[in-house]
Protein backbone atom coordinates (compact mmCIF):
# COMPACT_ATOMS: atom_id res chain seq x y z
CA UNK A 1 0.00 0.00 0.00
CA UNK A 2 1.30 3.46 -1.12
CA UNK A 3 0.90 6.44 1.81
CA UNK A 4 1.69 9.93 0.78
CA UNK A 5 2.75 11.25 3.85
CA UNK A 6 3.75 14.72 2.26
CA UNK A 7 -0.05 15.47 0.95
CA UNK A 8 -1.89 13.74 3.89
CA UNK A 9 0.26 15.06 7.28
CA UNK A 10 -1.14 18.76 6.83
CA UNK A 11 -4.80 17.35 7.40
CA UNK A 12 -3.49 15.43 10.82
CA UNK A 13 -2.18 18.38 12.12
CA UNK A 14 -5.21 20.25 11.66
CA UNK A 15 -6.91 17.40 13.05
CA UNK A 16 -5.99 17.84 16.62
CA UNK A 17 -4.80 20.45 19.35
CA UNK A 18 -0.84 19.31 20.40
CA UNK A 19 2.55 18.92 18.54
CA UNK A 20 3.18 16.83 15.54
CA UNK A 21 7.06 16.10 15.14
CA UNK A 22 7.95 14.95 11.76
CA UNK A 23 11.64 15.47 11.41
CA UNK A 24 13.61 12.51 12.49
CA UNK A 25 16.08 14.33 14.92
CA UNK A 26 12.56 15.30 16.51
CA UNK A 27 11.34 11.90 16.75
CA UNK A 28 14.69 10.26 17.72
CA UNK A 29 13.80 9.52 21.31
CA UNK A 30 10.56 8.13 20.37
CA UNK A 31 11.16 5.24 18.17
CA UNK A 32 13.92 3.53 20.18
CA UNK A 33 13.19 2.04 23.29
CA UNK A 34 15.77 3.56 26.36
CA UNK A 35 17.93 0.42 26.25
CA UNK A 36 18.90 0.53 22.59
CA UNK A 37 16.91 -2.52 21.36
CA UNK A 38 14.16 -1.95 20.12
CA UNK A 39 12.54 0.45 17.61
CA UNK A 40 11.40 0.75 13.79
CA UNK A 41 10.42 3.57 11.56
CA UNK A 42 7.41 6.59 12.12
CA UNK A 43 5.43 8.50 10.33
CA UNK A 44 4.99 10.81 12.96
CA UNK A 45 4.83 11.66 16.61
CA UNK A 46 1.26 13.02 17.97
CA UNK A 47 1.53 14.43 21.42
CA UNK A 48 -2.21 15.40 21.61
CA UNK A 49 -3.19 17.88 24.41
CA UNK A 50 -6.38 16.03 25.84
CA UNK A 51 -8.48 13.36 25.90
CA UNK A 52 -10.41 14.57 22.66
CA UNK A 53 -7.62 15.57 20.88
CA UNK A 54 -6.39 11.54 21.10
CA UNK A 55 -9.74 10.53 19.63
CA UNK A 56 -9.37 12.69 16.65
CA UNK A 57 -5.66 11.57 16.07
CA UNK A 58 -7.41 7.74 16.53
CA UNK A 59 -10.10 8.93 13.99
CA UNK A 60 -7.78 10.37 11.71
CA UNK A 61 -5.43 6.84 11.18
CA UNK A 62 -8.64 4.60 11.27
CA UNK A 63 -9.60 6.35 8.09
CA UNK A 64 -6.22 6.59 6.61
CA UNK A 65 -5.38 2.96 7.29
CA UNK A 66 -2.46 4.03 9.72
CA UNK A 67 -1.23 1.79 12.77
CA UNK A 68 -0.86 3.84 16.51
CA UNK A 69 1.72 2.91 19.27
CA UNK A 70 0.33 4.60 22.37
CA UNK A 71 3.55 5.73 24.57
CA UNK A 72 4.04 6.79 28.21
CA UNK A 73 7.41 7.51 29.51
CA UNK A 74 9.07 5.20 26.82
CA UNK A 75 10.89 2.97 29.94
CA UNK A 76 9.37 0.06 29.18
CA UNK A 77 11.73 -3.42 29.19
CA UNK A 78 10.40 -5.16 26.35
CA UNK A 79 10.20 -2.96 23.21
CA UNK A 80 6.46 -2.31 23.74
CA UNK A 81 6.40 1.50 23.40
CA UNK A 82 8.22 1.74 20.17
CA UNK A 83 7.44 0.53 16.79
CA UNK A 84 8.29 -2.77 16.10
CA UNK A 85 10.11 -3.01 12.71
CA UNK A 86 7.11 -1.67 10.51
CA UNK A 87 8.64 -0.46 7.35
CA UNK A 88 8.09 -0.31 4.31
CA UNK A 89 9.96 1.21 1.29
CA UNK A 90 7.03 3.84 0.17
CA UNK A 91 6.93 5.06 4.00
CA UNK A 92 10.96 5.49 3.81
CA UNK A 93 10.08 7.37 0.98
CA UNK A 94 7.47 9.99 2.34
CA UNK A 95 8.77 11.99 6.11
CA UNK A 96 8.87 8.54 7.82
CA UNK A 97 11.77 7.85 9.64
CA UNK A 98 13.73 5.00 10.49
CA UNK A 99 14.89 3.95 13.65
CA UNK A 100 18.04 6.05 14.79
CA UNK A 101 21.61 4.06 15.15
CA UNK A 102 22.54 2.30 18.02
CA UNK A 103 25.08 3.96 20.41
CA UNK A 104 26.70 0.42 20.03
CA UNK A 105 27.43 -0.29 16.46
CA UNK A 106 26.97 -4.10 16.62
CA UNK A 107 23.83 -3.50 18.82
CA UNK A 108 20.66 -5.39 16.30
CA UNK A 109 18.10 -3.12 15.56
CA UNK A 110 14.27 -4.10 15.60
CA UNK A 111 15.01 -5.55 12.20
CA UNK A 112 18.54 -7.73 13.30
CA UNK A 113 16.65 -8.97 16.23
CA UNK A 114 16.22 -13.27 16.26
CA UNK A 115 13.83 -14.19 14.00
CA UNK A 116 9.98 -15.29 16.37
CA UNK A 117 10.87 -19.08 15.09
CA UNK A 118 14.53 -18.64 17.11
CA UNK A 119 14.09 -16.79 19.88
CA UNK A 120 10.38 -15.10 19.93
CA UNK A 121 11.96 -11.54 19.19
CA UNK A 122 10.28 -10.74 15.78
CA UNK A 123 6.62 -9.76 15.11
CA UNK A 124 5.79 -9.86 11.24
CA UNK A 125 3.16 -7.14 10.71
CA UNK A 126 1.93 -6.02 7.47
CA UNK A 127 4.96 -4.44 6.77
CA UNK A 128 3.42 -1.52 4.31
CA UNK A 129 1.28 -0.05 6.68
CA UNK A 130 2.62 3.02 7.87
CA UNK A 131 2.54 3.75 11.80
CA UNK A 132 2.88 7.15 14.15
CA UNK A 133 3.32 7.17 17.60
CA UNK A 134 1.22 8.72 20.11
CA UNK A 135 2.63 10.05 23.08
CA UNK A 136 0.30 11.04 25.83
CA UNK A 137 2.96 13.18 27.72
CA UNK A 138 0.75 16.28 27.55
CA UNK A 139 -1.71 14.59 29.83
CA UNK A 140 -0.87 15.46 32.53
CA UNK A 141 -2.99 17.07 34.81
CA UNK A 142 -4.46 15.57 38.66
CA UNK A 143 -8.13 15.86 37.92
CA UNK A 144 -9.09 15.47 41.39
CA UNK A 145 -8.71 14.44 44.62
CA UNK A 146 -11.37 12.64 46.70
CA UNK A 147 -10.16 12.40 50.44
CA UNK A 148 -13.45 10.83 51.34
CA UNK A 149 -13.25 8.27 49.27
CA UNK A 150 -9.49 7.60 49.10
CA UNK A 151 -8.87 8.02 45.19
CA UNK A 152 -7.56 10.74 43.05
CA UNK A 153 -8.22 10.58 39.06
CA UNK A 154 -4.81 11.62 37.39
CA UNK A 155 -4.25 11.28 33.59
CA UNK A 156 -2.08 9.19 31.72
CA UNK A 157 0.84 11.34 30.85
CA UNK A 158 1.34 11.87 34.53
CA UNK A 159 4.55 10.53 35.87
CA UNK A 160 4.47 8.33 38.62
CA UNK A 161 6.71 10.70 40.80
CA UNK A 162 4.26 13.22 40.21
CA UNK A 163 1.22 11.14 40.81
CA UNK A 164 2.68 10.32 44.17
CA UNK A 165 3.52 13.86 44.87
CA UNK A 166 0.22 14.91 44.44
CA UNK A 167 -1.14 12.48 46.98
CA UNK A 168 1.16 13.07 49.24
CA UNK A 169 0.13 16.88 49.01
CA UNK A 170 -3.35 15.55 50.34
CA UNK A 171 -1.52 13.71 53.61
CA UNK A 172 -2.39 10.24 51.10
CA UNK A 173 -0.36 7.90 49.97
CA UNK A 174 0.32 6.36 46.49
CA UNK A 175 1.67 3.15 47.28
CA UNK A 176 3.10 2.58 43.46
CA UNK A 177 6.84 2.56 43.38
CA UNK A 178 9.37 1.52 40.96
CA UNK A 179 13.24 2.49 39.58
CA UNK A 180 11.80 4.68 36.73
CA UNK A 181 9.33 6.73 38.89
CA UNK A 182 10.69 10.18 37.89
CA UNK A 183 10.22 9.14 33.90
CA UNK A 184 7.55 6.50 33.61
CA UNK A 185 4.25 7.66 33.41
CA UNK A 186 0.29 6.46 35.09
CA UNK A 187 -0.67 5.22 31.22
CA UNK A 188 2.26 3.11 30.91
CA UNK A 189 2.43 1.64 34.36
CA UNK A 190 -1.14 0.50 33.73
CA UNK A 191 -1.29 -0.62 30.57
CA UNK A 192 1.78 -2.73 31.36
CA UNK A 193 0.17 -3.70 35.02
CA UNK A 194 3.33 -2.23 36.80
CA UNK A 195 4.21 -4.41 40.37
CA UNK A 196 7.18 -2.88 41.95
CA UNK A 197 8.14 -3.21 45.67
CA UNK A 198 5.71 -3.32 47.76
CA UNK A 199 2.83 -5.58 45.60
CA UNK A 200 3.25 -7.76 48.77
CA UNK A 201 1.26 -5.12 51.20
CA UNK A 202 -0.88 -3.08 48.27
CA UNK A 203 -0.94 -4.95 45.36
CA UNK A 204 -0.17 -4.10 41.31
CA UNK A 205 -1.60 -1.54 39.18
CA UNK A 206 -4.67 -3.25 38.61
CA UNK A 207 -5.27 -3.58 42.28
CA UNK A 208 -4.35 0.16 42.43
CA UNK A 209 -7.07 1.11 40.04
CA UNK A 210 -10.86 1.68 40.32
CA UNK A 211 -11.87 3.16 36.95
CA UNK A 212 -10.27 4.32 33.15
CA UNK A 213 -10.81 6.44 30.51
CA UNK A 214 -9.78 5.06 27.56
CA UNK A 215 -10.14 5.83 23.51
CA UNK A 216 -11.12 3.09 22.08
CA UNK A 217 -9.60 1.63 18.05
CA UNK A 218 -12.24 3.57 16.32
CA UNK A 219 -12.20 7.07 18.03
CA UNK A 220 -14.54 7.10 20.56
CA UNK A 221 -14.41 7.56 24.31
CA UNK A 222 -15.05 5.37 27.02
CA UNK A 223 -15.89 7.07 29.88
CA UNK A 224 -15.44 4.67 32.85
CA UNK A 225 -14.02 6.72 35.23
CA UNK A 226 -15.70 4.41 38.19
CA UNK A 227 -15.06 5.65 41.71
CA UNK A 228 -17.24 3.06 43.45
CA UNK A 229 -15.56 0.17 45.39
CA UNK A 230 -18.56 -2.05 44.47
CA UNK A 231 -19.88 -1.84 40.88
CA UNK A 232 -21.49 -5.18 39.59
CA UNK A 233 -23.45 -4.24 36.47
CA UNK A 234 -21.48 -6.65 33.87
CA UNK A 235 -18.25 -6.96 32.46
CA UNK A 236 -15.49 -5.30 34.10
CA UNK A 237 -14.37 -3.49 31.11
CA UNK A 238 -11.89 -2.09 33.25
CA UNK A 239 -9.69 -4.86 33.31
CA UNK A 240 -9.22 -5.52 29.97
CA UNK A 241 -7.46 -2.51 29.15
CA UNK A 242 -5.43 -3.02 32.06
CA UNK A 243 -2.27 -5.14 31.20
CA UNK A 244 -2.83 -4.95 27.42
CA UNK A 245 0.27 -3.19 26.03
CA UNK A 246 -1.88 -0.37 24.57
CA UNK A 247 -3.48 -3.15 21.90
CA UNK A 248 -6.76 -2.57 22.67
CA UNK A 249 -7.50 1.23 23.57
CA UNK A 250 -5.51 3.85 24.40
CA UNK A 251 -5.88 4.60 28.54
CA UNK A 252 -6.23 7.88 28.99
CA UNK A 253 -7.59 8.48 32.43
CA UNK A 254 -7.47 6.48 35.47
CA UNK A 255 -9.45 6.50 39.00
CA UNK A 256 -6.45 5.33 41.48
CA UNK A 257 -6.99 4.33 45.45
CA UNK A 258 -5.03 6.22 48.16
CA UNK A 259 -4.03 4.88 51.30
CA UNK A 260 -3.11 6.58 54.51
CA UNK A 261 0.42 7.66 54.69
CA UNK A 262 2.55 5.56 57.31
CA UNK A 263 3.32 7.62 60.53
CA UNK A 264 6.55 5.41 61.02
CA UNK A 265 8.84 3.52 58.18
CA UNK A 266 12.04 1.00 59.01
CA UNK A 267 14.51 -1.51 56.53
CA UNK A 268 16.23 -4.42 58.11
CA UNK A 269 19.18 -5.99 55.75
CA UNK A 270 19.50 -9.42 56.64
CA UNK A 271 21.90 -12.51 56.28
CA UNK A 272 20.63 -15.66 55.68
CA UNK A 273 22.45 -18.87 54.11
CA UNK A 274 19.69 -19.81 51.43
CA UNK A 275 16.35 -19.17 49.50
CA UNK A 276 14.90 -21.77 52.30
CA UNK A 277 15.61 -19.75 55.06
CA UNK A 278 14.49 -16.37 53.65
CA UNK A 279 10.96 -18.13 52.81
CA UNK A 280 10.99 -19.18 56.26
CA UNK A 281 11.88 -15.63 57.45
CA UNK A 282 9.19 -14.38 54.95
CA UNK A 283 6.53 -16.52 57.00
CA UNK A 284 7.49 -15.30 60.31
CA UNK A 285 7.29 -11.53 59.14
CA UNK A 286 4.16 -12.07 57.65
CA UNK A 287 2.43 -13.67 60.54
CA UNK A 288 4.04 -11.05 63.15
CA UNK A 289 3.84 -7.97 60.89
CA UNK A 290 0.68 -9.15 59.04
CA UNK A 291 -0.12 -5.77 56.64
CA UNK A 292 2.59 -3.60 58.08
CA UNK A 293 4.93 -5.40 56.26
CA UNK A 294 5.26 -3.71 53.30
CA UNK A 295 8.27 -4.99 51.08
CA UNK A 296 10.23 -8.14 50.91
CA UNK A 297 13.42 -8.29 48.83
CA UNK A 298 15.11 -11.43 47.99
CA UNK A 299 19.38 -9.86 46.88
CA UNK A 300 22.40 -12.87 46.06
CA UNK A 301 25.48 -12.32 46.82
CA UNK A 302 26.28 -11.70 43.61
CA UNK A 303 23.46 -8.68 42.88
CA UNK A 304 25.04 -7.19 46.01
CA UNK A 305 29.01 -7.62 44.76
CA UNK A 306 27.93 -5.88 41.50
CA UNK A 307 26.24 -2.83 43.53
CA UNK A 308 29.37 -2.93 45.97
CA UNK A 309 31.68 -2.97 42.46
CA UNK A 310 30.16 -0.04 40.72
CA UNK A 311 28.93 1.84 43.44
CA UNK A 312 31.41 1.37 45.97
CA UNK A 313 30.65 4.80 47.93
CA UNK A 314 27.36 2.83 49.09
CA UNK A 315 28.36 1.17 52.43
CA UNK A 316 27.27 -2.74 52.12
CA UNK A 317 26.66 -4.46 55.93
CA UNK A 318 28.79 -6.82 57.25
CA UNK A 319 30.95 -7.57 54.30
CA UNK A 320 27.63 -9.07 52.97
CA UNK A 321 29.37 -8.48 49.24
CA UNK A 322 32.40 -10.45 50.68
CA UNK A 323 30.88 -13.83 49.11
CA UNK A 324 29.93 -12.21 45.10
CA UNK A 325 31.39 -13.66 42.65
CA UNK A 326 34.57 -11.74 41.81
CA UNK A 327 34.19 -10.24 37.80
CA UNK A 328 35.66 -13.01 35.63
CA UNK A 329 36.00 -16.46 38.13
CA UNK A 330 34.10 -19.37 38.07
CA UNK A 331 31.23 -19.13 40.51
CA UNK A 332 31.17 -22.92 41.63
CA UNK A 333 34.73 -21.90 43.57
CA UNK A 334 35.24 -21.16 47.20
CA UNK A 335 35.56 -18.28 47.88
CA UNK A 336 37.52 -16.67 51.31
CA UNK A 337 34.68 -15.45 53.75
CA UNK A 338 37.12 -13.71 56.41
CA UNK A 339 35.98 -10.47 55.33
CA UNK A 340 32.59 -11.36 55.92
CA UNK A 341 33.62 -11.08 59.69
CA UNK A 342 34.19 -7.57 60.06
CA UNK A 343 31.77 -6.06 62.15
CA UNK A 344 29.76 -3.63 59.96
CA UNK A 345 26.67 -2.03 61.07
CA UNK A 346 24.67 -4.55 63.38
CA UNK A 347 21.11 -4.66 64.66
CA UNK A 348 21.57 -3.50 67.84
CA UNK A 349 23.76 -4.77 70.08
CA UNK A 350 22.15 -5.01 73.07
CA UNK A 351 19.14 -7.15 71.96
CA UNK A 352 21.69 -10.04 72.00
CA UNK A 353 21.38 -10.69 67.97
CA UNK A 354 25.09 -10.41 67.63
CA UNK A 355 25.39 -13.20 70.44
CA UNK A 356 23.17 -15.11 68.52
CA UNK A 357 25.51 -15.86 65.84
CA UNK A 358 28.49 -16.06 67.55
CA UNK A 359 29.94 -19.26 66.79
CA UNK A 360 28.34 -20.01 63.41
CA UNK A 361 30.13 -21.22 60.27
CA UNK A 362 30.39 -18.31 57.57
CA UNK A 363 29.14 -19.93 54.43
CA UNK A 364 30.31 -18.97 51.17
CA UNK A 365 27.40 -17.41 49.34
CA UNK A 366 24.95 -16.07 51.64
CA UNK A 367 21.97 -14.70 50.41
CA UNK A 368 20.51 -11.45 51.68
CA UNK A 369 16.72 -10.20 52.43
CA UNK A 370 15.57 -6.69 52.65
CA UNK A 371 12.35 -6.07 54.52
CA UNK A 372 10.21 -3.12 55.12
CA UNK A 373 7.97 -2.55 58.17
CA UNK A 374 5.45 0.44 58.07
CA UNK A 375 3.44 1.68 60.93
CA UNK A 376 0.20 3.93 60.82
CA UNK A 377 1.10 4.96 64.73
CA UNK A 378 4.68 5.56 64.54
CA UNK A 379 8.19 4.77 63.62
CA UNK A 380 8.96 3.38 67.02
CA UNK A 381 5.92 0.99 66.57
CA UNK A 382 7.68 -0.11 62.79
CA UNK A 383 11.03 -1.02 64.69
CA UNK A 384 9.78 -2.31 67.52
CA UNK A 385 7.73 -5.08 64.98
CA UNK A 386 10.40 -5.60 63.10
CA UNK A 387 12.88 -6.27 66.06
CA UNK A 388 10.62 -8.45 67.65
CA UNK A 389 10.66 -10.46 64.37
CA UNK A 390 14.21 -10.44 63.80
CA UNK A 391 15.17 -11.31 66.98
CA UNK A 392 12.86 -14.61 66.90
CA UNK A 393 14.41 -15.62 63.55
CA UNK A 394 17.67 -15.32 64.93
CA UNK A 395 16.72 -17.47 67.74
CA UNK A 396 15.06 -20.08 65.53
CA UNK A 397 18.51 -19.75 63.35
CA UNK A 398 16.89 -18.65 60.04
CA UNK A 399 18.41 -15.26 60.28
CA UNK A 400 22.65 -15.15 60.69
CA UNK A 401 22.61 -11.33 60.76
CA UNK A 402 21.15 -7.94 60.51
CA UNK A 403 20.95 -4.46 60.72
CA UNK A 404 18.41 -2.23 60.68
CA UNK A 405 17.81 1.39 59.70
CA UNK A 406 18.10 3.87 62.51
CA UNK A 407 17.72 7.65 60.54
CA UNK A 408 15.93 8.28 56.81
CA UNK A 409 19.38 8.32 55.86
CA UNK A 410 19.85 4.62 56.91
CA UNK A 411 16.66 4.28 55.68
CA UNK A 412 17.52 5.39 52.05
CA UNK A 413 21.32 3.85 51.58
CA UNK A 414 19.56 0.12 52.63
CA UNK A 415 16.90 0.96 49.97
CA UNK A 416 20.21 2.26 47.39
CA UNK A 417 21.73 -1.26 47.78
CA UNK A 418 18.01 -2.99 45.87
CA UNK A 419 17.63 -0.39 43.81
CA UNK A 420 21.27 -0.19 42.04
CA UNK A 421 21.44 -3.79 40.73
CA UNK A 422 19.53 -3.22 37.55
CA UNK A 423 22.56 -0.35 37.06
CA UNK A 424 25.06 -2.15 38.31
CA UNK A 425 24.40 -4.92 35.74
CA UNK A 426 24.31 -2.76 33.17
CA UNK A 427 27.88 -1.50 34.20
CA UNK A 428 28.77 -4.99 34.33
CA UNK A 429 27.92 -5.95 30.74
CA UNK A 430 24.98 -7.55 28.94
CA UNK A 431 23.44 -10.48 30.83
CA UNK A 432 20.13 -12.74 29.68
CA UNK A 433 17.89 -11.54 31.69
CA UNK A 434 14.37 -13.04 32.95
CA UNK A 435 11.39 -11.51 35.19
CA UNK A 436 9.19 -14.90 36.35
CA UNK A 437 6.96 -15.37 39.03
CA UNK A 438 6.62 -18.90 40.73
CA UNK A 439 4.34 -19.85 43.56
CA UNK A 440 6.01 -18.50 46.16
CA UNK A 441 6.35 -21.50 48.32
CA UNK A 442 7.93 -22.92 44.94
CA UNK A 443 10.61 -20.40 44.67
CA UNK A 444 13.63 -21.97 46.52
CA UNK A 445 12.76 -25.70 44.34
CA UNK A 446 12.73 -23.45 40.81
CA UNK A 447 15.97 -21.82 41.96
CA UNK A 448 17.38 -25.15 42.72
CA UNK A 449 16.13 -26.81 39.36
CA UNK A 450 17.17 -23.84 36.86
CA UNK A 451 20.68 -23.52 38.10
CA UNK A 452 20.81 -27.43 37.99
CA UNK A 453 19.82 -27.28 34.11
CA UNK A 454 21.76 -24.15 33.23
CA UNK A 455 25.19 -25.40 34.94
CA UNK A 456 24.69 -28.53 32.69
CA UNK A 457 24.68 -26.34 29.46
CA UNK A 458 26.94 -23.55 30.55
CA UNK A 459 29.36 -25.04 33.66
CA UNK A 460 30.87 -21.12 34.46
CA UNK A 461 27.11 -19.71 34.48
CA UNK A 462 27.14 -16.54 36.72
CA UNK A 463 23.40 -16.23 38.06
CA UNK A 464 22.20 -11.97 39.23
CA UNK A 465 19.42 -13.17 41.08
CA UNK A 466 16.76 -10.77 42.67
CA UNK A 467 13.39 -9.50 43.30
CA UNK A 468 10.46 -9.04 45.19
CA UNK A 469 10.57 -12.56 47.09
CA UNK A 470 6.92 -11.58 48.95
CA UNK A 471 4.97 -11.83 45.86
CA UNK A 472 6.94 -14.31 43.94
CA UNK A 473 8.79 -12.70 41.65
CA UNK A 474 12.09 -12.95 40.88
CA UNK A 475 14.36 -11.50 38.25
CA UNK A 476 16.46 -14.55 36.90
CA UNK A 477 19.45 -13.06 35.61
CA UNK A 478 21.84 -14.88 33.79
CA UNK A 479 25.22 -14.56 32.08
CA UNK A 480 26.37 -17.77 30.49
CA UNK A 481 29.73 -17.44 30.67
CA UNK A 482 31.89 -16.25 33.55
CA UNK A 483 31.93 -12.46 32.57
CA UNK A 484 28.97 -10.62 31.17
CA UNK A 485 28.86 -10.01 27.59
CA UNK A 486 30.25 -7.00 26.42
CA UNK A 487 27.91 -6.85 22.98
CA UNK A 488 25.07 -7.93 21.31
CA UNK A 489 26.45 -10.35 19.33
CA UNK A 490 25.17 -13.45 17.07
CA UNK A 491 27.36 -15.34 20.10
CA UNK A 492 25.00 -13.36 22.47
CA UNK A 493 21.58 -13.87 20.78
CA UNK A 494 22.68 -17.75 20.15
CA UNK A 495 23.11 -18.03 24.22
CA UNK A 496 20.32 -15.81 25.03
CA UNK A 497 17.69 -18.11 22.96
CA UNK A 498 19.30 -21.57 24.40
CA UNK A 499 18.96 -19.70 27.95
CA UNK A 500 15.19 -18.49 27.67
CA UNK A 501 14.15 -21.81 26.61
CA UNK A 502 15.85 -23.35 29.76
CA UNK A 503 14.72 -20.78 32.41
CA UNK A 504 11.29 -20.39 30.89
CA UNK A 505 10.55 -24.68 30.90
CA UNK A 506 11.59 -24.81 34.33
CA UNK A 507 9.15 -22.01 35.40
CA UNK A 508 6.55 -23.12 33.24
CA UNK A 509 7.51 -26.83 35.28
CA UNK A 510 6.92 -24.90 38.37
CA UNK A 511 3.56 -23.47 37.70
CA UNK A 512 5.28 -20.07 37.17
CA UNK A 513 4.79 -17.35 34.51
CA UNK A 514 7.23 -16.07 31.65
CA UNK A 515 6.48 -12.14 32.83
CA UNK A 516 5.60 -11.16 35.79
CA UNK A 517 5.73 -7.40 36.06
CA UNK A 518 7.58 -6.03 32.45
CA UNK A 519 5.10 -8.02 30.18
CA UNK A 520 5.02 -9.40 26.95
CA UNK A 521 5.77 -6.80 24.09
CA UNK A 522 8.22 -7.80 20.93
CA UNK A 523 10.60 -9.76 23.48
CA UNK A 524 8.39 -12.59 24.75
CA UNK A 525 5.68 -12.46 21.88
CA UNK A 526 6.59 -16.08 20.55
CA UNK A 527 7.54 -17.24 23.92
CA UNK A 528 3.92 -16.45 24.79
CA UNK A 529 2.42 -18.73 22.13
CA UNK A 530 4.64 -20.98 23.27
CA UNK A 531 3.99 -21.37 26.98
CA UNK A 532 -0.17 -20.34 26.60
CA UNK A 533 -2.45 -23.01 26.49
CA UNK A 534 -4.32 -22.39 23.18
CA UNK A 535 -7.71 -21.71 24.61
CA UNK A 536 -6.07 -18.56 26.10
CA UNK A 537 -4.91 -17.57 22.99
CA UNK A 538 -8.30 -17.85 21.21
CA UNK A 539 -10.07 -16.00 24.24
CA UNK A 540 -6.93 -12.90 23.75
CA UNK A 541 -7.63 -13.06 20.09
CA UNK A 542 -11.28 -12.99 19.98
CA UNK A 543 -11.03 -9.74 22.37
CA UNK A 544 -8.80 -8.31 20.16
CA UNK A 545 -10.51 -8.75 16.86
CA UNK A 546 -13.89 -7.48 19.12
CA UNK A 547 -12.33 -4.15 20.41
CA UNK A 548 -9.08 -3.92 17.36
CA UNK A 549 -10.56 -5.74 14.52
CA UNK A 550 -8.20 -3.76 11.67
CA UNK A 551 -5.42 -4.49 14.51
CA UNK A 552 -4.36 -0.40 14.61
CA UNK A 553 -3.19 -0.52 17.94
CA UNK A 554 0.17 -1.14 18.96
CA UNK A 555 0.39 -3.98 15.80
CA UNK A 556 2.53 -6.84 16.55
CA UNK A 557 3.05 -6.87 20.44
CA UNK A 558 1.71 -8.96 23.43
CA UNK A 559 -0.66 -11.09 21.21
CA UNK A 560 0.88 -13.41 18.43
CA UNK A 561 -1.27 -12.84 16.05
CA UNK A 562 1.63 -12.86 13.31
CA UNK A 563 3.74 -15.24 15.19
CA UNK A 564 4.92 -18.82 15.12
CA UNK A 565 5.06 -21.53 18.05
CA UNK A 566 8.22 -21.74 18.90
CA UNK A 567 9.22 -25.68 18.86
Amino acid sequence: MFFDAASLLPSLRGAFRGRLLERPDEMTSFVRDYRQRWGGPALAVALPDSTDDVAAVVRWCAAHGVAIVPQGGNTGLTGASVPAGIVGGAIAGHNGVSAPASPNPTAPTASAEPSATDTGAGPQPDRDRPVIVLSLKHLQRVRSVDLAGSTMVVEAGCTLAAAQAAAAAHGRLFPLSLASEGSCTVGGNLATNAGGVQVLRYGNMRELCLGLEVVTASGEVWHGLNRLRKNNTGYDLRDLFIGAEGTLGIITAAVLKLFPQPAGRVVALAQVDAPEQALALLVQAQSRLAAELTAFELMSADALGLVHRHFPELPVPFGAAAGATPAGQDPGAGQDTDARQDAGARHDADTGHDRARAGRQPVTRPWFVLLEASSLHSEAAAREGLETVLAAAMEAGTVRDAVLSGSLAQFAALWALRENISAAQSREGRNIKHDISVPIGRIAEFMVAAEAQLRAAYPAVRLTVFGHLGDGNLHFNVSPRAQFARQYDEAFAADEARVNHIVHDVVAAHEGAISAEHGIGVLRLAELARYKQPLELQMMRAIKAALDPDDRMNPGKLLPTYCKVMK
